[in-house]
């Protein structure tokens, strides 16, 4: 995400690095440089020339400083001063409400249905929560199927009345039949249109009068430019929001105007939503999305990604699995589902310090891991549970099963026995030891040891 500016500020911010000191001059010059580059990413020129006035400043005010080199300074300016562009701080969604009623609003093709899933999905798995999604779209038919569809992947009921024309009676209905049903909190999905009308306008008025949400967030694709701002305004205007939802993050999009919208309603981007499956969105916080813009990485984001998928008894398991020596590759198959869950693989290794950079022009499909798996399902149960008895007529066998090379069998037998030993050696004295090391600069997995194969 944000990838067009990223490389951008990366490249003004390379012009000082190397420098011995801060002067008035590379300093203009480095300014000019990321002004330009906020620009061509889409950022509004006034926000952007305010910004970057901001930075030019706060750097001329500290060339005292010696510990650190221009890079690295102007670098950690750039970055307080984009965290304070998105807001600085993050904001959560109001749940106060019995029910909590959250009003969906954008324009038609900006991901609303979509992202009213997500979040319910969201709600229910990681707040606990027991949701029920609203289809209030009587213009078009399809959005009433898809959130249907949405539902019943989740498990979300969908309330919807068939034949119904009048999108605030339908949502009252909805609160009612969410009272009623021990619902406690209601996601109503509003219809869209191709550009913003008074009829439009009025009838999302009417919607947030009835039903007085106790949160109303405004989904802008990211990809849509300038227009997004101004939409954004717009709907701001109708129906005072309080938040942003920004979709579409993970397409061929500059992003800048996305992230504009915080500076001119002065409303907070709340989530992010990066791909179509359930799971792929992401409460915003500006410090992470700040790093990961600047190509620091993401790694608190990463570790919460691996504590919801952490199973406890499943760890407790797997350890004495390893310290019998009887780790397979049914356990490796779990690991690599649980990596799955976890979202968009290039998204996921993008949050690892450094790496981004490295992958940015690499394309990871999702499906990375369907060789391995091909490799491991061409087993037999007795195969995967003592790898050790695959030899090579084995090894001819499961290639022509997975339709692979030898090659590649030999390649996964040998990286299984890798991994084997380094699990193993993480049992014993010295990678307890590695791990308190480690466990002193990162954050610890609550149960997990910081074992990053579930101990």
């Amino acid at each position: 995400m944000f990838n067009s500016l990223q490389d951008k500020l990366d490249k003004a911010l390379h012009n000082i690095s190397g420098r011995g000191k801060i002067t008035e001059i590379n300093v203009a010059e480095t300014v000019k440089e990321i002004r330009r580059a906020l620009v061509d990413a889409d950022v509004n020129y006034k926000v952007a020339k305010d910004l970057t006035k901001r930075v030019q400043d706060k750097a001329l005010g500290q060339n005292v400083l010696t510990s650190l080199t221009p890079g690295q300074l102007m670098t950690k300016i750039v970055h307080d001063e984009l965290v304070n562009l998105m807001g600085g701080t993050h904001e959560g969604i109001n749940l106060s409400g019995k029910p909590s009623v959250i009003l969906i609003a954008g324009l038609q093709g900006s991901g609303k249905t979509t992202f009213s899933g997500k979040l319910a999905n969201y709600l229910k798995q990681k707040r606990n929560k027991k949701p029920l999604l609203v289809a209030c779209d009587v213009y078009r038919p399809a959005a009433i199927d898809q959130l249907k569809i949405l539902g019943e992947q989740t498990g979300i009921p969908v309330y919807s009345e068939e034949g119904a024309t009048n999108p605030s009676a339908i949502a009252e209905n909805a609160v009612k039949f969410a009272k009623t049903n021990n619902h406690d909190v209601v996601i109503v999905d509003t219809a869209g249109r191709l550009a913003i009308d008074e009829q439009m306008m009025n009838e999302i008025k009417s919607v947030h009068y009835f039903i007085k949400p106790d949160e109303t967030l405004f989904v802008v694709d990211s990809m849509t430019g300038q227009d997004a701002v101004n939409t954004a305004k717009a709907f701001n205007e109708a129906l005072n929001f309080d938040g942003v939802v920004l979709t579409k993050l993970d397409g061929d999009t500059r992003g800048g105007a996305a992230l504009t919208i915080r500076s001119v309603v002065e409303k907070p981007i709340k989530f992010i939503s990066t791909g179509e499956k359930m799971e792929a969105l992401d409460v915003f916080y500006p410090e992470r999305m700040a790093d990961r813009i600047l190509g620091m990485g993401d790694v608190v984001s990463l570790v919460e990604r691996a504590q919801e998928q952490f199973d406890e008894e499943e760890a407790k398991k797997l350890q004495k699995k390893i310290a019998k020596n009887e780790f397979g590759f049914d356990d490796f198959l779990k690991q690599i589902n649980q990596i799955k869950k976890m979202g968009n693989m290039k998204d996921l290794m993008g949050m690892i310090p450094g790496v981004g950079k490295a992958i940015k022009d690499i394309d990871i499909q999702d499906d990375a891991f369907k060789h391995i798996e091909a490799i491991i399902h061409s087993m037999t149960p007795e195969e995967r549970r003592r790898p050790s008895i695959i030899n090579t007529q084995r090894k001819n066998r499961i290639a022509r099963g997975a339709g692979r090379k030898i090659e590649d069998v030999n390649q996964l037998m040998k990286q299984f026995e890798q991994m084997g030993k380094m699990m193993k050696m993480m049992q014993g004295p010295q990678g307890k030891q590695m791990m308190e090391m480690m466990s002193k600069g990162m954050p610890k997995i609550p149960g997990m040891g910081g074992n990053l194969f579930g101990r």
